[in-house]
């Protein structure tokens, strides 16, 4: 089949206005739960889209590990790629699509770093195997080969050897992006979707329809 018919049509649900609601937060809790019960593989998987200092855009998948009316947050070594991104440039955007849905949630923002409390609070939670690891990868850096990054690997193993606990790297760290508008789409027939945008004011939120 050309790729060019590779289509399909949305009819799994609408999205109006007395469904939304006023609170976009409301909202996006109530689809992100219908995403973990979809089924969908990782339903906390969100594109984030960044500049760099000279103005080319740069995109990639990460999680979102909380979520709420001060922001969505994500986790990453600082020193990589789009750390240096935020750093330069601390505005970005993040997009969130559940097929199963027939479903999209796109958020921008200003990005800022969370507490390192915060931080260290989740570092400790996640396997060892992983917090080693955050130690052992200089995220973005060009290296020789995976035999380099397996051998740096190993030492950091030696390094923070059994019952040692590895702190939290001093260049990782937790980045919350505070939502300044967040559009909700669902899909429609006839590619007619319904594009609702909530935009953030000084003291609340004010709601728009798009057209598709």
């Amino acid at each position: 089949m050309p790729k060019s018919n590779l289509r399909t049509e949305y009819q799994r649900a609408t999205l109006l206005e007395e469904q939304a609601g006023d609170d976009p937060i409301a909202l996006f809790t109530r689809w992100f739960d219908d995403g973990v019960h979809a089924g969908g593989r990782e339903p906390n998987a969100m594109t984030l889209a960044t500049v760099d200092a000279s103005g080319q855009p740069s995109a990639r998948i990460v999680l979102c590990k909380e979520f709420g009316a001060e922001g969505f947050v994500f986790f990453t070594n600082l020193a990589s790629h789009k750390g240096r991104d935020l750093a330069d440039n601390p505005k970005a955007c993040l997009l969130f699509f559940w097929p199963e849905l027939e479903r999209q949630v796109r958020i921008s923002g200003s990005v800022e770093p969370i507490a390192a409390s915060e931080s260290d609070s989740y570092y400790a939670q996640r396997p060892r195997a992983a917090r080693i690891g955050a130690w052992a990868s200089p995220q973005s850096e060009v290296i020789a080969d995976r035999r380099a990054l397996e051998q740096r690997l190993a030492e950091m193993e030696l390094r923070f050897a059994e019952p040692k606990d590895p702190p939290r790297p001093p260049n990782w760290g937790g980045l919350r992006l505070v939502p300044a508008a967040i559009e909700f789409w669902q899909g429609r027939p006839s590619r007619l979707h319904d594009r609702l945008l909530y935009r953030r004011l000084a003291r609340h939120w004010e709601r728009v329809r798009l057209a598709p």
